[in-house]
């Protein structure tokens, strides 16, 4: 499973909103809004759906523009969440809290 390789400045992200023209609004982990580009291989070749998990590598001369280098299917974001690989602003799988019992009602 691919992970973003951090020396060369990719990260998570979630696709937010699609645009249409292979481009997408995605929040990345920093929380920092971009428009994503879809790179020519993936193109017709994955489909992304708003929600997704990705992975950017943001441009170095345009702060608000990233490249969409791949994206992990509902599964794989899944396996991610559960090895607590994901950070928290990332995690759409985070383990459901433990749920307080309602308290018993008395007879009035």
């Amino acid at each position: 499973l691919p992970l973003p390789r951090r020396p060369r400045g990719e990260i998570f992200a979630v696709a937010s909103q699609l645009l249409g023209a292979a481009r997408i609004r995605v929040m990345g982990e920093d929380s920092v809004p971009r428009m994503g580009r879809i790179t020519g291989k993936m193109k017709k070749k994955m489909w992304i759906r708003e929600g997704d998990l990705l992975i950017v590598r943001p441009w170095g001369f345009q702060v608000g523009k990233a490249d969409i280098l791949f994206r992990y299917s509902r599964t794989q974001a899944q396996y991610l969440s559960r090895r607590k690989i994901l950070p928290s602003s990332m995690d759409l799988f985070g383990q459901p809290e433990a749920a307080t019992p309602p308290a018993p009602s008395s007879p009035a």
